[in-house]
């Protein structure tokens, strides 16, 4: 978007000033980008950007598009600019220090909800290894009023991130936080009635050819999964049965291809229940559930 906009230029001008920029440089989802960081500036929705498409904007509201613009020019995430990112149709705030949640980890959440529900346990205590910015424990929790929540993550930048959402969303005192490394801050008990886990599953070589957006500003600590993608969830699998209560649910979100082979690893490793495999939007294997013996 050209710095020399007049000041005068309405919303709907902008708008498609910005979209046609941003098509021409290669930018995923152009239209949505210009919406997204317009509404952003202007702390409106962006349909009230078209039911106001004729007003004019402001110097500073200008000022401010232009340089949001000048950073998705970049190819730095949308929600990292804006600071927020959608989820289970609750506001979450995001910042480089943890991954940009996706739509399909909602399916994860709502796998655990479900099995925490037909558990029909009065106090249900749930591990989130790995929680980022925190949007599976706060989801959790809101949906389940008696449960608590143990959120576990090796970055304290994460941890003081979940923290905030958990405080913006009225949950902060359901939920412990700790910082550690998968399991070991845990005693090896069965005190858990599900752990969820969204870990880190891209190969190291496909990460290295993922687009800008994500390898140059995402987290590698929350993506690279080691040479075939399963490194860190290998060791959880190992390690997860020893904290589960007899019927626990071990529900972990895996990369494309990769279900039916964490599904062979929890079937050799002797603890769990034949798992499960929960396909996502595309019809890929994304979720797989299993729950341990006893």
């Amino acid at each position: 978007m050209s710095s020399d906009l007049p000041a005068a230029w309405t919303i709907i001008a902008a708008l498609q000033r910005a979209t046609k920029h941003l098509q021409a440089k290669g930018i995923s989802e152009p239209r949505a980008s210009a919406e997204v960081l317009l509404a952003h500036c202007l702390h409106l929705s962006r349909l009230e950007l078209y039911l106001r498409h004729d007003q004019p904007l402001a110097e500073d509201e200008l000022s401010c598009y232009k340089k949001s613009l000048k950073r998705r020019l970049a190819r730095e995430p949308t929600q990292y600019i804006t600071g927020h990112q959608e989820f289970w149709s609750l506001d979450f705030l995001v910042s480089p220090a943890a991954l940009i949640p996706r739509p399909e980890t909602e399916l994860l959440a709502e796998a655990v909800l479900m099995h925490i529900k037909q558990a029909a346990t009065s106090a249900p205590h749930i591990l989130d290894v790995g929680t980022g910015s925190g949007v599976l424990a706060v989801v959790v929790a809101k949906e389940i009023a008696g449960a608590q929540v143990t959120a576990l993550d090796r970055s304290w930048e994460a941890l003081c991130l979940a923290r905030e959402n958990a405080r913006r969303h009225g949950v902060l005192g359901q939920i412990a936080f700790i910082q550690g490394d998968l399991l070991t801050p845990f005693a090896l008990q069965p005190h858990f009635t599900a752990a969820m886990a969204n870990l880190p599953y891209v190969p190291t070589a496909a990460w290295e050819q993922l687009p800008p957006d994500i390898r140059d500003y995402e987290p590698r600590l929350a993506l690279d999964g080691g040479y075939d993608g399963l490194g860190v969830i290998r060791t959880l699998v190992l390690g997860a049965h020893h904290l589960l209560r007899p019927g626990g649910l071990l529900a972990l979100e895996v990369g494309q291809g990769q279900a039916e082979a964490v599904q062979t690893l929890l079937a050799q490793q002797g603890a769990y229940s034949p798992a499960e495999i929960i396909l996502d939007y595309q019809r890929l294997g994304r979720i797989v559930l299993a729950r341990r013996r006893g």
